[in-house]
């Protein structure tokens, strides 16, 4: 079967990379644990070139993971793209251990099963230096996985942090917002996280938000407090774009938003 199956996958790698080596996409190619063994005995010479593998919307699970991580033919890989698969912390532990980190700039793990320990693992690794992208929307990281994340030291390149969807509520909201990770960020991603007017007043008088350009809060529970807090704050400096659409302001403090100093400056702002 196996013989079988690797003159079909040796076809499939040469289909889906790049003329030039470097983008390799693997994406819904039904990828699983028997073709990620058969890609680590492909060589080193097909992927050396490679600098952006995309694995998404596979079945790529923990196991496939440390297969993944075992391949010593990915010198030049910058970015890596797992999201829609069945990952947990164990694979995200394992990633986070291995040599295959040390150079990503870019992670994408969206919708996969990584919870609390995932992102401490994340955190506490010092092989992530060198990212600067990384999106763990929708995984059930809760207020602790975000406060993790908050409290990292290692991640000293990341600019762009994607959340959304990933239950943080208000306690990870302020998480965030007492963290001087987020004076490097320059756009963030919060949309769909139950963040109501406690962890938007927290943003708003955050004293490390300098440097953000994007801020995205849709289909959260912010009301006129938290609506208000940000209309006043003098925490977005740099802010460019706003999306706030699908929150619980009502009209007459949308209005106070849309006329303030911050709406004045910003490029985009987007509220119902």
């Amino acid at each position: 079967m196996q013989d079988v199956a690797r003159p079909k996958l040796e076809d499939l790698i040469l289909k889906s990379l790049s003329a030039d080596g470097k983008c390799l996409d693997l994406d819904e190619k039904q990828i699983g644990l028997e073709e990620l063994k058969l890609l680590a005995e492909a060589g080193d010479t097909a992927l050396a070139q490679v600098e952006q593998l995309y694995l998404s919307h596979n079945h790529i699970t923990d196991e496939g993971v440390a297969i993944l991580c075992g391949l010593k033919g990915l010198p030049r890989l910058r970015s890596l793209y797992l999201n829609h698969n069945a990952i947990g912390d164990e694979g995200v532990r394992t990633l986070a251990a291995s040599p295959l980190a040390g150079n990503l700039t870019r992670l994408m793990l969206e919708a996969n099963n990584v919870g609390p320990e995932g992102a401490q693992a994340i955190a506490a690794s010092e092989k992530f230096s060198r990212l600067s992208i990384l999106y763990l929307d929708s995984n059930p990281l809760g207020a602790e996985g975000t406060r993790a994340l908050a409290e990292a030291t290692g991640l000293a390149a990341l600019s762009e942090l994607h959340l959304d969807s990933t239950e943080m509520e208000d306690a990870g909201a302020c998480a965030l917002a007492e963290s001087p990770l987020l004076e490097r960020i320059s756009r963030l991603y919060l949309c769909s996280n139950r963040i109501g007017d406690k962890g938007a007043i927290a943003l708003a008088r955050s004293p490390h938000l300098s440097k953000l350009i994007v801020l995205s809060l849709w289909r959260n529970e912010i009301r006129d407090a938290g609506g208000r807090a940000i209309a006043e704050s003098t925490a977005f400096g740099g802010l460019e774009r706003l999306y706030m659409s699908l929150n619980l302001i009502e009209r007459p403090v949308r209005k106070i938003i849309r006329g303030s100093e911050l709406a004045r400056r910003l490029k985009t702002l987007v509220m119902d």
